[in-house]
């Protein structure tokens, strides 16, 4: 689609799925995620890759068939929930929503230390970002410059109207910077955190092989002292889950980068136990092992990316 008819879309889109019923729109994103599934395209086969190394080399075809199905689904849940979500009303999003350590954000937050959030690509990560702004916390997150420019300004704009700040991952100036002032301040800031975008964050060891993640999230905790909280995110039934983990404290290392990688690992530790117990909801579509991204390169397989779906917020570059 050309940007004009792509914009379009898109707010129709948005308009119709706030006014429909909610039963019906689900059953509609639903009945997209099993299309999307029987085909077997780019994405499908990209979340394959990524939970055949979940499952492990025993797994039946069948086994890693049925979970993609139930990953497809779940991730055009997220879909579906982040279009209407403006919709749905504090109360709502209040009462529909499980936290566990909540207090370990609040209390850094409260003594100006502050946060930094790292978020695997679990559940619905823009439900989070409301439902703690909704608390009175605000938040600074990162957001990949979507295509067209006036798709990626509507889903900039939705999220600051949750209460984010929403900083551009390319075309901005001094992100990092301004990151690192807003967590001197003692603020919170969210960054999803394992998918390495720039593939020169460091190796880490996940699920039993070489993968690269952001380095943004151990070099923020690095320079400023803040908290380094993992939180992991999960559907259950009709409820939202919220996990704050405890803190993940900087790595000791003879050199910057081998602190910045040795934390990396102890988060994709944590995102490893939390994906493992929760595998449907990882909506990772993308090449995540380094493997992957080796073959990728060479042109081996196609390329799994959606550049028409709106982009998550993503981490910051070290």
């Amino acid at each position: 689609m050309d940007e004009r008819t792509a914009a379009l879309a898109y707010a129709a889109g948005w308009a119709l799925i706030r006014r429909s019923p909610e039963r019906a729109g689900r059953g509609v994103f639903q009945a997209i995620a099993d299309r999307a599934w029987r085909t077997h395209g780019d994405g499908t086969r990209g979340l394959e890759r990524n939970l055949s190394r979940l499952l492990g080399p025993g797994a039946t075809d069948a086994r890693l068939r049925a979970l993609s199905r139930a990953g497809m689904r779940s991730y055009m849940r997220y879909y579906y929930e982040m279009f209407r979500l403006p919709a749905m009303g504090r109360d709502h999003i209040l009462a529909h929503t499980r936290a566990e350590g909540i207090h370990r954000v609040e209390e850094n937050v409260r003594s100006g230390r502050g946060a930094i959030a790292a978020l695997p690509h679990m559940g619905n990560w823009d439900h989070a970002g409301a439902w703690i702004s909704l608390r009175g916390i605000p938040l600074t997150t990162v957001a990949q410059r979507l295509e067209p420019e006036s798709v990626y300004r509507r889903f900039t704009a939705y999220r600051e109207s949750l209460g984010m700040e929403v900083l551009p991952l390319t075309g901005g100036a001094g992100v990092y910077g301004t990151l690192a002032r807003r967590l001197r301040a003692g603020g919170l800031v969210c960054l999803l955190a394992d998918r390495d975008l720039g593939g020169t964050g460091p190796e880490v060891e996940f699920f039993g092989e070489a993968a690269r993640m952001p380095s943004g999230p151990a070099a923020l905790a690095l320079n400023t002292g803040a908290a380094l909280l993992p939180v992991s995110l999960w559907y259950d039934g009709p409820r939202w889950n919220i996990r704050v983990h405890e803190e993940v404290p900087v790595a000791p290392g003879a050199t910057r980068s081998d602190r910045i990688r040795a934390t990396t690992q102890r988060l994709a530790d944590v995102f490893q136990s939390e994906i493992a117990a929760h595998p449907e909801d990882w909506h990772m579509l993308q090449p995540v092992f380094s493997a992957d991204h080796d073959a990728h390169r060479l042109g081996h397989w196609p390329d799994t990316r959606h550049p028409q779906a709106p982009a998550p917020a993503e981490e910051a570059p070290a």
